[in-house]
Formats: structure tokens, sequence, C-alpha cells
């Protein structure tokens, strides 16, 4: 891969513009992508599931305008309650 971007770096004609751009982009961010073949059968997967579900907390949480109710509408949501219902029952 180091050698597929210094050749685009590199070798391309001036008549090329869009294959030295890409040459440009890929020299930039060299790092990442070389990062990506290092580590294989890595993802981002667990990070998006984060974000899905902290927009999905957003969401249930709309319309709250005090910061106690929406607090304890995330906790409720989240089950950052339970222990503390729980507690109570035993």
């Amino acid at each position: 891969m180091t050698a597929l971007i210094d050749s685009l770096r590199e070798g391309v004609p001036k008549a090329l513009v869009e294959l030295q751009r890409l040459g440009r982009t890929l020299t930039k961010r060299a790092a990442d992508i070389l990062a990506f073949f290092d580590r294989p059968g890595t993802s981002n997967g667990p990070s998006e599931a984060i974000n899905g579900r902290l927009e999905h907390l957003r969401g249930s949480a709309l319309g709250f305008r005090n910061l106690t109710d929406y607090i304890a509408r995330s906790l409720l949501e989240t089950g950052g309650l339970r222990p503390l219902l729980h507690s109570r029952l035993g």
C-alpha cells in the first residue's frame, strides 16, 4: 500500500488531475490508511453502537425543560436507576 501511495504521489501525469488529487489525499492520510492494514479485524462498530444509543436516549428525553427530570428520564431509560429501585425491594 505504501508503494501505491508513493506512485500516486509522484508518478502521475499532469493531465490526470483527479489521480494527483487522490495521491495528495492518500499521502496526507497515509498513517490512517496504513493503520487499517496493520490491525486486521478491527471495526468502528462498537463506537457506532454507542452513538446510536446516545441518539436514542436524546430522543426519548426530548421535551424536558427541567434538568433533574431530564437526568431522571435518562437514567430510567438506560437502567441507571435499577440498582436503586432493586435495593429497596430486598
